[in-house]
């Protein structure tokens, strides 16, 4: 397990790859925008959420400090608006702001967790984890469900990756050098690390049934239900399908050959949904939105 020092302030004078400095946070030429606005991440979602809770550390930390379970769709927000932010969308100094804040945040999360372990949100393995399943996420999501990406295009996307690591403040030394060498780090902590928490269990129950309706939601309670209850079980089945295998076993999770074929049904058909999508479309609304006002602005 890493060391318990803190992440530093990301560095200012090194430079990244292709004269990026050091920290540089995503614009409208990265790859980053591009496939972490793609809409088909929401079907990874789930799957991420439980690879990062899965962590010991930040399912305690969500567990004892996280107001998810409360006010689901205000953390929901909260999450989105915080993502957009770091990720560049609305320009570079909001993503600077929006990492200082992660790390100031993170400072004060800290406790005992159910096992009498202590914990600290910014022990490295952990903070680096969560930002690991971001990497994970934008490559599983085209792999499955779009076009995986060539070896030129993922290292590019690996380096605007370390990028936004140094931007949250965490050291070099803790990062992998290369996409490799990330692949062979994300397997081992899914199986020497990764485990079956409170909080991987508090979310699998939580999916089973649709979020509460959103604030001023104007109708009954059972209308809700009944329009969310489908997309609530698709999400479930693409997460528990974009989980790997060995995590469906030890979470429990129950996974037959007609689930996989249903699945492998349902994936092809994005594929090709996508295929046939104009590439604007296949944005998130600010994603896209980020996009436009690049290319209308002076030299966009």
């Amino acid at each position: 397990m890493a060391s318990l020092d803190t992440p530093t302030s990301p560095a200012r004078e090194e430079h990244g790859t292709a004269g990026r400095p050091a920290g540089a946070i995503p614009g409208p030429s990265s790859l980053t925008w591009r496939y972490a606005g793609d809409w088909r991440g929401v079907f990874t979602g789930r799957s991420t959420l439980l690879l990062q809770v899965a962590h010991p550390v930040v399912g305690a930390g969500v567990a004892d400090h996280s107001e998810f379970v409360e006010d689901r769709w205000g953390r929901l927000l909260r999450t989105l608006e915080s993502a957009n932010n770091f990720l560049g969308y609305r320009g570079d100094e909001r993503g600077r702001d929006e990492a200082a804040r992660l790390r100031e945040i993170h400072k004060d999360i800290k406790g005992v967790d159910a096992e009498g372990r202590r914990y600290h949100a910014l022990n490295p393995e952990a903070y680096l984890w969560v930002h690991a399943t971001l990497f994970h996420g934008m490559l599983h999501t085209q792999r499955v469900f779009g076009r995986p990406l060539e070896p030129a295009k993922e290292e590019a996307l690996f380096q605007e990756w370390r990028d936004l690591a140094l931007a949250l403040g965490i050291t070099e030394r803790h990062l992998p050098d290369s996409p490799a060498a990330f692949r062979d780090y994300f397997d081992d902590m899914v199986e020497n690390r990764l485990e079956d928490n409170e909080t991987v269990r508090l979310l699998i129950r939580l999916d089973r049934r649709p979020l509460p309706p959103p604030p001023r939601w104007p109708l009954p309670k059972a209308a809700w239900t009944g329009l969310m209850l489908p997309p609530t079980r698709l999400m479930r089945q693409t997460g528990v399908a974009t989980l790997p295998p060995v995590l469906r076993e030890r979470f429990g999770l129950r996974w037959t050959s007609a689930d996989r074929a249903r699945f492998e049904m349902f994936a092809r058909s994005v594929r090709l949904a996508g295929a046939a999508t104009p590439e604007r479309l296949l944005y998130s609304p600010i994603a896209a939105r980020a996009m436009r006002a690049a290319r209308r602005a002076p030299g966009g």
